[in-house]
């Protein structure tokens, strides 16, 4: 809006000169224009983007939306954003907020296209369950049995488990790089000499290279590359007439930029590979609209099975299989189905999923039992995806919201402070991540806290290993509090997830050991 009021009066100034009219005169017409602009614009887009028979209440919500995404988008700088509230596989609430494209002016509307992230992995999991269906394999098929040559690590790896992450297969290697170009062969035989994490089914870790093995699985059974295979079965018969799989060769409408910041400034996404905007991971073009569509099949399929009916696209059997909690070998469980997270928080059950890739975050968050669906697409990396989704629901639910004292030491905290210094925020990110995957480099501690160890890690990264997606909810870890005490320095973060906070605080010496760590459920 500053950027407009500029513009503004430079063209007073133009017409001022041009048309030798007092400036007085050029700059009041310009103002009253300007604002009738503005005002048209604020009416016209609640109007035109929330159902025709919104009721009182909608309108009441969809102010309370409009307001929180709007700070949250001046917070973390967002260009964009599109939105979508649904209630039994009905749009009840549709919003854009911001650009689609800076540099062009665009704006975001129903019609945007944004790249998908891992939401993307609910439709190669949905692919493999259509192929389950049809009788051309089986959950507990092992990949072996469709990917001859796997080596003997693999040997236990299965269908099922690479849909639930727990096939011990991690992130992309270090030999694989993402500006590169690789053939489906040439991924493969990089993944098969990778080492596995894990036994399969002994553990679960979210697994791109899971994902992947299954988009290349789909080719060796259908004989069809995955996203024809998904145009074909899923976006052509429920009209996503805009879905499909990432290339920035194309020309597709309505496509919006992703964009980052760096060092607070606001810059282009990075570029990858075009093979690896086409794996079976996460590379998606959708648009609201699609998303909106998509929310109405599992709607309507589900409510259909509840009557005793087969849905159009999927059986009972294949609904609760994508659903359900995965249980490890050791009888622990974990929230996740295929390609969907599932829980059940204050009494309320809930299945969604994130995404975040090139310069955009995404998030759908369904509750089933009483057929509410709330989906956003944002086209920048810094988004708080998780805050974001959580701050939605709690709009629905305020057993949702962020606490208002996120640690007794720091009462009323419970937004970001300015971080002067990201070097030891990257230190706790990375301690961290070591401690849910219990791998911890020691020399980072002070020998008294290395002397609680392995016990103290251990229940640390229990703690940590609660969250939905550890890898995710600590790379948006926020700073909320910095101080001294004594010879140490303090800091104090907060790890937002869907519905749980991690309050993390961390103390430092003067040399930079870590000294103290404690974690704190909210």
């Amino acid at each position: 809006r500053q950027t407009e009021v500029c513009q503004t009066f430079q063209l007073r100034d133009a017409l001022t000169t041009r048309m030798k009219l007092p400036s007085r005169i050029i700059t009041l017409a310009l103002v009253l224009a300007f604002c009738s602009v503005c005002t048209a614009q604020s009416r016209r887009l609640p109007a035109r983007q929330e159902r025709p028979n919104a009721t009182f209440k909608d309108r009441q919500t969809a102010a309370r939306i409009d307001r929180y995404v709007q700070s949250e988008m001046r917070k973390y700088k967002i260009p964009g954003i599109s939105l979508a509230v649904l209630r039994d596989g009905e749009i009840s609430i549709l919003k854009s907020y911001g650009m689609a494209n800076v540099e062009l002016a665009v704006p975001v509307k129903p019609e945007t296209i944004f790249q998908s992230g891992s939401i993307g992995k609910q439709f190669t999991a949905a692919a493999v369950m259509t192929l389950v269906q049809d009788g051309k394999l089986s959950l507990d098929d092992k990949i072996s049995k469709y990917l001859p040559g796997t080596p003997d690590t693999w040997r236990e790896i299965t269908i099922r488990t690479l849909l639930n992450h727990t096939s011990g297969l991690g992130d992309y290697p270090d030999e694989i790089s993402l500006k590169r170009d690789y053939s489906e062969d040439e991924y493969l035989t990089t993944f098969q000499k990778a080492p596995l994490n894990f036994a399969p089914g002994t553990k679960w870790d979210y697994s791109n290279v899971g994902y992947v093995t299954l988009g290349i699985l789909i080719r060796r059974v259908t004989g069809k590359f995955y996203g024809d295979f998904l145009r074909e079965k899923i976006f052509g018969p429920f009209g996503m007439s805009t879905a499909r799989v990432i290339s920035e060769a194309d020309i597709v409408p309505n496509r919006a930029a992703g964009y980052r910041l760096v060092n607070g400034e606001l810059k282009n996404q990075e570029w990858v590979s075009p093979s690896t905007n086409s794996t079976a991971d996460g590379a998606l073009y959708l648009s609201i609209v699609d998303l909106a569509k998509w929310d109405g099949v599992l709607t309507r399929d589900a409510a259909a099975i509840a009557n005793g009916q087969r849905g159009k696209l999927f059986t009972q059997s294949s609904l609760e299989e994508m659903w359900k909690p995965v249980r490890l070998r050791d009888g622990k469980v974990k929230g996740y189905g295929f390609g969907w997270f599932t829980d059940t928080i204050h009494n309320q059950r809930l299945i969604f999923h994130g995404g975040a890739w090139q310069g955009f975050k995404s998030f759908i968050i369904r509750f089933p039992d009483e057929k509410l669906t709330i989906i956003f697409l944002a086209n920048s990396w810094n988004t708080n995806d998780f805050k974001l989704a959580r701050g939605l629901i709690s709009i629905f639910h305020p057993k949702f919201a962020l606490d208002q004292t996120t640690h007794p030491r720091t009462p009323g905290v419970t937004d970001a402070v300015v971080d002067h210094e990201p070097k030891v925020t990257a230190l706790f990110r990375r301690v961290m991540m070591q401690l849910a995957n219990d791998k911890v480099e020691k020399d980072l501690f002070t020998p008294e806290l290395q002397a609680r160890f392995p016990t103290q890690a251990r229940q640390w990264g229990e703690t940590i290993n609660s969250l939905s997606l550890p890898v995710a909810v600590i790379h948006l870890g926020e700073l909320i509090d910095r101080r001294n005490e004594g010879n140490q320095r303090v800091y104090r973060y907060q790890l937002t997830d869907i519905g749980r906070t991690l309050v993390c605080t961390m103390k430092l010496t003067k040399d930079d050991a870590i000294a103290e760590i404690e974690l704190l459920r909210k």
